[in-house]
Protein backbone atom coordinates (compact mmCIF):
# COMPACT_ATOMS: atom_id res chain seq x y z
CA UNK A 1 0.00 0.00 0.00
CA UNK A 2 2.82 2.44 0.90
CA UNK A 3 4.53 1.73 -2.46
CA UNK A 4 1.28 2.41 -4.35
CA UNK A 5 0.75 5.73 -2.49
CA UNK A 6 4.31 6.84 -3.26
CA UNK A 7 3.82 6.01 -6.95
CA UNK A 8 0.61 8.09 -7.08
CA UNK A 9 2.29 11.11 -5.44
CA UNK A 10 5.21 10.94 -7.89
CA UNK A 11 2.77 10.79 -10.82
CA UNK A 12 0.85 13.87 -9.58
CA UNK A 13 4.03 15.91 -9.05
CA UNK A 14 5.31 14.96 -12.55
CA UNK A 15 1.98 15.93 -14.11
CA UNK A 16 1.94 19.35 -12.38
CA UNK A 17 5.50 20.06 -13.40
CA UNK A 18 4.79 19.24 -17.05
CA UNK A 19 1.42 21.02 -17.35
CA UNK A 20 0.76 22.10 -20.94
CA UNK A 21 -0.44 25.53 -19.72
CA UNK A 22 3.10 26.78 -19.33
CA UNK A 23 6.75 25.85 -19.72
CA UNK A 24 9.70 27.07 -17.68
CA UNK A 25 13.01 28.03 -19.23
CA UNK A 26 15.42 29.99 -17.03
CA UNK A 27 12.57 31.63 -15.03
CA UNK A 28 10.78 32.59 -18.25
CA UNK A 29 7.05 31.86 -18.36
CA UNK A 30 5.51 31.15 -21.77
CA UNK A 31 1.72 31.01 -21.87
CA UNK A 32 0.11 28.57 -24.29
CA UNK A 33 -3.52 29.05 -25.33
CA UNK A 34 -5.67 26.16 -24.18
CA UNK A 35 -8.64 25.01 -26.22
CA UNK A 36 -11.12 26.24 -23.61
CA UNK A 37 -9.14 29.43 -22.74
CA UNK A 38 -10.42 33.02 -23.00
CA UNK A 39 -11.46 34.17 -26.45
CA UNK A 40 -11.42 37.84 -25.41
CA UNK A 41 -8.65 39.46 -23.38
CA UNK A 42 -8.68 43.02 -21.96
CA UNK A 43 -5.47 44.65 -20.71
CA UNK A 44 -4.30 48.02 -19.37
CA UNK A 45 -0.75 48.97 -20.36
CA UNK A 46 -0.53 51.06 -17.19
CA UNK A 47 -2.49 50.32 -14.03
CA UNK A 48 -1.99 53.85 -12.68
CA UNK A 49 -1.92 57.24 -14.41
CA UNK A 50 -1.23 60.71 -12.99
CA UNK A 51 -2.63 64.14 -13.79
CA UNK A 52 -4.03 67.22 -12.05
CA UNK A 53 -7.27 69.18 -11.83
CA UNK A 54 -8.02 70.91 -15.13
CA UNK A 55 -5.77 68.56 -17.12
CA UNK A 56 -6.58 65.84 -19.64
CA UNK A 57 -5.74 62.17 -19.18
CA UNK A 58 -6.01 58.89 -21.09
CA UNK A 59 -6.98 55.74 -19.20
CA UNK A 60 -5.31 52.95 -21.23
CA UNK A 61 -7.27 49.85 -22.24
CA UNK A 62 -6.90 47.45 -25.18
CA UNK A 63 -8.68 44.24 -26.07
CA UNK A 64 -7.51 41.21 -28.01
CA UNK A 65 -9.93 38.73 -29.59
CA UNK A 66 -9.51 35.25 -31.02
CA UNK A 67 -10.68 35.64 -34.65
CA UNK A 68 -11.21 31.89 -34.99
CA UNK A 69 -13.68 31.97 -32.11
CA UNK A 70 -15.81 34.86 -33.38
CA UNK A 71 -15.36 34.32 -37.11
CA UNK A 72 -17.22 36.76 -39.29
CA UNK A 73 -20.29 36.91 -37.04
CA UNK A 74 -22.32 40.04 -36.47
CA UNK A 75 -21.57 40.43 -32.75
CA UNK A 76 -21.03 44.10 -31.95
CA UNK A 77 -18.33 45.00 -29.46
CA UNK A 78 -19.62 46.88 -26.41
CA UNK A 79 -17.18 48.99 -24.38
CA UNK A 80 -18.22 50.14 -20.94
CA UNK A 81 -16.30 52.30 -18.46
CA UNK A 82 -17.39 52.56 -14.83
CA UNK A 83 -15.88 54.13 -11.73
CA UNK A 84 -15.39 51.89 -8.72
CA UNK A 85 -16.37 53.14 -5.27
CA UNK A 86 -15.33 52.30 -1.71
CA UNK A 87 -18.49 50.19 -1.67
CA UNK A 88 -17.36 47.35 -3.94
CA UNK A 89 -20.97 46.43 -4.73
CA UNK A 90 -21.57 49.80 -6.38
CA UNK A 91 -20.16 51.24 -9.58
CA UNK A 92 -20.76 54.62 -11.21
CA UNK A 93 -21.47 54.61 -14.95
CA UNK A 94 -19.03 56.78 -16.90
CA UNK A 95 -19.23 55.92 -20.62
CA UNK A 96 -20.69 53.26 -22.92
CA UNK A 97 -19.91 52.70 -26.60
CA UNK A 98 -21.43 50.22 -29.05
CA UNK A 99 -20.89 50.72 -32.74
CA UNK A 100 -21.79 54.31 -33.58
CA UNK A 101 -23.72 54.77 -30.34
CA UNK A 102 -21.93 56.50 -27.46
CA UNK A 103 -23.24 57.73 -24.13
CA UNK A 104 -21.55 59.63 -21.30
CA UNK A 105 -23.14 59.83 -17.88
CA UNK A 106 -23.76 62.60 -15.33
CA UNK A 107 -20.75 64.83 -14.66
CA UNK A 108 -18.74 63.13 -17.40
CA UNK A 109 -20.99 64.39 -20.19
CA UNK A 110 -19.03 66.44 -22.71
CA UNK A 111 -15.71 65.45 -21.11
CA UNK A 112 -15.14 61.80 -22.06
CA UNK A 113 -14.61 59.94 -25.34
CA UNK A 114 -12.80 56.87 -26.66
CA UNK A 115 -9.28 57.49 -27.91
CA UNK A 116 -9.79 55.11 -30.85
CA UNK A 117 -6.12 54.86 -31.74
CA UNK A 118 -6.68 51.43 -33.31
CA UNK A 119 -9.42 48.89 -33.88
CA UNK A 120 -8.68 47.23 -30.54
CA UNK A 121 -8.23 50.45 -28.53
CA UNK A 122 -10.80 50.98 -25.76
CA UNK A 123 -8.81 53.71 -23.96
CA UNK A 124 -10.89 56.50 -22.42
CA UNK A 125 -9.93 60.18 -22.58
CA UNK A 126 -11.16 62.41 -19.73
CA UNK A 127 -10.83 66.16 -20.31
CA UNK A 128 -10.89 69.05 -17.84
CA UNK A 129 -10.34 66.81 -14.82
CA UNK A 130 -12.14 67.58 -11.58
CA UNK A 131 -11.24 66.63 -8.02
CA UNK A 132 -14.07 64.10 -8.06
CA UNK A 133 -12.50 62.26 -11.02
CA UNK A 134 -9.81 60.77 -8.76
CA UNK A 135 -10.24 57.03 -8.22
CA UNK A 136 -10.29 53.59 -9.85
CA UNK A 137 -11.94 52.92 -13.23
CA UNK A 138 -12.99 49.64 -14.82
CA UNK A 139 -12.79 49.01 -18.56
CA UNK A 140 -15.14 46.23 -19.67
CA UNK A 141 -15.31 44.85 -23.21
CA UNK A 142 -18.18 42.57 -24.23
CA UNK A 143 -18.62 40.60 -27.47
CA UNK A 144 -21.42 38.09 -27.64
CA UNK A 145 -21.14 35.87 -24.56
CA UNK A 146 -17.50 36.79 -23.96
CA UNK A 147 -16.33 39.63 -21.74
CA UNK A 148 -13.24 40.71 -19.81
CA UNK A 149 -12.18 43.67 -17.69
CA UNK A 150 -9.16 45.74 -16.62
CA UNK A 151 -8.83 48.33 -13.84
CA UNK A 152 -6.90 51.64 -14.04
CA UNK A 153 -6.29 54.05 -11.16
CA UNK A 154 -6.33 57.81 -11.75
CA UNK A 155 -4.20 59.78 -9.29
CA UNK A 156 -4.16 63.58 -9.03
CA UNK A 157 -1.33 65.86 -8.02
CA UNK A 158 -2.42 67.82 -4.99
CA UNK A 159 -2.30 68.38 -1.24
CA UNK A 160 -4.13 66.93 1.77
CA UNK A 161 -4.96 69.27 4.64
CA UNK A 162 -6.79 68.84 7.96
CA UNK A 163 -9.84 71.00 8.50
CA UNK A 164 -12.25 71.97 11.26
CA UNK A 165 -14.78 74.84 11.28
CA UNK A 166 -15.23 77.89 13.52
CA UNK A 167 -17.25 75.75 15.93
CA UNK A 168 -14.02 73.98 16.89
CA UNK A 169 -12.60 70.50 16.67
CA UNK A 170 -14.69 67.33 16.47
CA UNK A 171 -17.86 69.10 15.30
CA UNK A 172 -18.52 67.50 11.89
CA UNK A 173 -20.50 64.40 11.05
CA UNK A 174 -19.56 62.67 7.80
CA UNK A 175 -22.00 64.59 5.59
CA UNK A 176 -21.02 67.94 7.11
CA UNK A 177 -17.38 66.98 6.62
CA UNK A 178 -17.97 66.36 2.90
CA UNK A 179 -19.64 69.77 2.55
CA UNK A 180 -16.93 71.51 4.56
CA UNK A 181 -14.30 70.32 2.07
CA UNK A 182 -16.42 71.36 -0.92
CA UNK A 183 -16.87 74.82 0.63
CA UNK A 184 -13.07 75.18 0.74
CA UNK A 185 -12.48 74.22 -2.93
CA UNK A 186 -11.60 70.64 -2.02
CA UNK A 187 -13.07 67.16 -1.62
CA UNK A 188 -12.88 64.76 1.29
CA UNK A 189 -9.59 62.84 1.02
CA UNK A 190 -9.24 59.11 0.42
CA UNK A 191 -7.12 56.83 2.59
CA UNK A 192 -4.52 56.52 -0.19
CA UNK A 193 -4.25 60.30 -0.40
CA UNK A 194 -3.84 60.61 3.37
CA UNK A 195 -1.28 57.79 3.37
CA UNK A 196 0.76 59.53 0.65
CA UNK A 197 0.57 62.79 2.62
CA UNK A 198 1.81 60.97 5.74
CA UNK A 199 4.73 59.56 3.76
CA UNK A 200 5.42 63.15 2.70
CA UNK A 201 5.62 64.28 6.34
CA UNK A 202 2.04 65.18 7.34
CA UNK A 203 1.66 64.91 11.13
CA UNK A 204 -1.70 65.75 12.71
CA UNK A 205 -2.96 64.65 16.10
CA UNK A 206 -6.69 65.08 15.51
CA UNK A 207 -8.77 62.34 13.90
CA UNK A 208 -10.67 63.18 10.73
CA UNK A 209 -13.17 61.63 8.34
CA UNK A 210 -12.01 60.06 5.07
CA UNK A 211 -14.04 59.38 1.93
CA UNK A 212 -14.68 55.72 2.79
CA UNK A 213 -16.35 56.70 6.07
CA UNK A 214 -13.39 55.76 8.25
CA UNK A 215 -11.81 58.07 10.83
CA UNK A 216 -7.99 58.24 10.89
CA UNK A 217 -5.03 60.54 11.55
CA UNK A 218 -1.34 60.60 10.46
CA UNK A 219 1.53 60.58 12.96
CA UNK A 220 5.18 60.94 11.92
CA UNK A 221 6.45 61.91 15.39
CA UNK A 222 4.90 59.61 18.03
CA UNK A 223 4.16 61.38 21.33
CA UNK A 224 2.02 60.87 24.44
CA UNK A 225 -1.12 62.82 23.45
CA UNK A 226 -1.15 61.13 20.02
CA UNK A 227 -1.30 57.39 20.61
CA UNK A 228 1.73 57.16 22.87
CA UNK A 229 5.43 57.99 22.69
CA UNK A 230 6.52 54.38 22.27
CA UNK A 231 4.30 53.63 19.27
CA UNK A 232 5.54 53.48 15.69
CA UNK A 233 4.79 56.24 13.16
CA UNK A 234 1.84 55.57 10.89
CA UNK A 235 -1.73 56.41 10.00
CA UNK A 236 -3.82 55.72 13.12
CA UNK A 237 -7.21 54.15 12.40
CA UNK A 238 -10.26 54.77 14.59
CA UNK A 239 -12.36 52.53 12.34
CA UNK A 240 -15.81 53.22 10.90
CA UNK A 241 -18.31 55.34 12.82
CA UNK A 242 -21.93 56.45 12.52
CA UNK A 243 -21.96 58.95 9.64
CA UNK A 244 -24.87 60.89 11.13
CA UNK A 245 -24.09 60.96 14.85
CA UNK A 246 -20.31 60.69 15.20
CA UNK A 247 -18.34 63.94 15.02
CA UNK A 248 -14.73 64.49 14.07
CA UNK A 249 -12.57 66.79 11.95
CA UNK A 250 -11.97 66.02 8.26
CA UNK A 251 -9.05 65.57 5.88
CA UNK A 252 -9.59 67.40 2.59
CA UNK A 253 -7.81 67.11 -0.75
CA UNK A 254 -7.33 69.78 -3.39
CA UNK A 255 -5.28 70.16 -6.57
CA UNK A 256 -4.09 72.79 -9.06
CA UNK A 257 -6.41 75.73 -9.66
CA UNK A 258 -7.03 77.87 -12.73
CA UNK A 259 -6.57 81.35 -11.36
CA UNK A 260 -4.39 83.68 -9.30
CA UNK A 261 -3.98 83.46 -5.54
CA UNK A 262 -2.48 86.55 -3.91
CA UNK A 263 -2.18 88.69 -0.78
CA UNK A 264 -3.97 91.98 -1.38
CA UNK A 265 -1.84 95.04 -0.74
CA UNK A 266 -4.07 97.41 1.24
CA UNK A 267 -3.22 100.59 3.18
CA UNK A 268 -4.95 99.41 6.39
CA UNK A 269 -5.77 96.23 8.26
CA UNK A 270 -9.29 94.91 7.69
CA UNK A 271 -12.27 93.42 9.44
CA UNK A 272 -13.67 90.26 7.85
CA UNK A 273 -16.46 92.15 6.01
CA UNK A 274 -13.98 94.76 4.80
CA UNK A 275 -11.69 91.95 3.59
CA UNK A 276 -14.49 90.36 1.55
CA UNK A 277 -15.32 93.73 -0.03
CA UNK A 278 -11.68 94.59 -0.72
CA UNK A 279 -11.26 91.42 -2.81
CA UNK A 280 -14.49 92.16 -4.69
CA UNK A 281 -13.28 95.69 -5.41
CA UNK A 282 -10.11 94.14 -6.88
CA UNK A 283 -12.12 91.94 -9.25
CA UNK A 284 -11.61 88.81 -7.15
CA UNK A 285 -13.09 86.89 -4.25
CA UNK A 286 -11.78 86.20 -0.79
CA UNK A 287 -9.69 83.03 -1.04
CA UNK A 288 -10.65 79.64 0.38
CA UNK A 289 -8.62 77.36 2.62
CA UNK A 290 -8.04 74.84 -0.17
CA UNK A 291 -6.62 77.59 -2.38
CA UNK A 292 -4.06 78.74 0.16
CA UNK A 293 -2.90 75.14 0.66
CA UNK A 294 -2.69 74.54 -3.11
CA UNK A 295 -0.73 77.77 -3.65
CA UNK A 296 1.65 76.86 -0.81
CA UNK A 297 2.21 73.21 -1.74
CA UNK A 298 2.06 73.30 -5.54
CA UNK A 299 3.34 76.81 -6.31
CA UNK A 300 5.67 77.40 -3.37
CA UNK A 301 3.73 80.51 -2.32
CA UNK A 302 5.36 82.22 0.67
CA UNK A 303 4.02 85.22 2.61
CA UNK A 304 4.60 86.13 6.25
CA UNK A 305 1.40 88.19 6.55
CA UNK A 306 -1.66 86.78 8.31
CA UNK A 307 -4.79 87.23 6.23
CA UNK A 308 -8.50 86.53 6.31
CA UNK A 309 -9.92 83.58 4.34
CA UNK A 310 -13.50 82.85 3.27
CA UNK A 311 -14.34 80.60 6.23
CA UNK A 312 -13.42 83.35 8.69
CA UNK A 313 -10.08 81.84 9.61
CA UNK A 314 -6.77 83.69 9.49
CA UNK A 315 -3.71 81.92 8.04
CA UNK A 316 -0.48 82.54 6.18
CA UNK A 317 1.68 80.26 3.95
CA UNK A 318 5.38 79.72 4.60
CA UNK A 319 7.42 77.67 2.13
CA UNK A 320 10.80 79.03 3.37
CA UNK A 321 10.97 78.65 7.16
CA UNK A 322 12.63 81.58 8.94
CA UNK A 323 12.67 83.40 12.26
CA UNK A 324 9.29 84.91 13.18
CA UNK A 325 7.72 83.12 10.19
CA UNK A 326 7.38 79.42 11.06
CA UNK A 327 11.05 78.93 12.04
CA UNK A 328 11.01 75.12 12.15
CA UNK A 329 8.93 73.95 9.18
CA UNK A 330 7.28 74.87 5.91
CA UNK A 331 3.55 75.05 6.60
CA UNK A 332 0.34 76.99 6.26
CA UNK A 333 0.26 78.62 9.68
CA UNK A 334 -3.10 78.84 11.44
CA UNK A 335 -3.79 81.93 13.56
CA UNK A 336 -7.34 80.94 14.45
CA UNK A 337 -10.92 82.11 13.99
CA UNK A 338 -10.77 85.62 15.46
CA UNK A 339 -13.70 87.96 16.01
CA UNK A 340 -14.73 89.08 12.52
CA UNK A 341 -14.92 92.68 13.75
CA UNK A 342 -11.23 92.77 14.67
CA UNK A 343 -9.32 95.09 12.36
CA UNK A 344 -6.01 93.26 12.71
CA UNK A 345 -5.37 91.34 9.48
CA UNK A 346 -4.94 91.59 5.75
CA UNK A 347 -6.68 89.33 3.22
CA UNK A 348 -5.86 86.66 0.66
CA UNK A 349 -7.81 86.91 -2.60
CA UNK A 350 -8.41 84.56 -5.54
CA UNK A 351 -9.17 85.63 -9.10
CA UNK A 352 -10.35 82.81 -11.38
CA UNK A 353 -9.24 82.77 -15.02
CA UNK A 354 -12.01 82.46 -17.59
Amino acid sequence: MKSLLLLVLISICWADHHSDNYTLDHDRVIHIQAENGPRLLVEAEQTKVFSHRGGNVTLPCKFYRDPTAFGSGTHKIRIKWTKLTSDYLKEVDVFVSMGYHNKAYAGYQGRVFLKGGSDNDASLVIADLTLEDYGRYKCEVIEGLEDDTAVVSLDLQGVVFPYFPRLGRYNLNFHEAQQACLDQDAVIASFDQLYDAWRGGLDWCNAGWLSDGSVQYPITKPREPCGGQNTVPGVRNYGFWDKDKSRYDVFCFTSNFNGRFYYLIHPTKLTYDEAVQACLNDGAQIAKVGQIFAAWKLLGYDRCDAGWLADGSVRYPISRPRRRCSPTEAAVRFVGFPDKKHKLYGVYCFRAYN
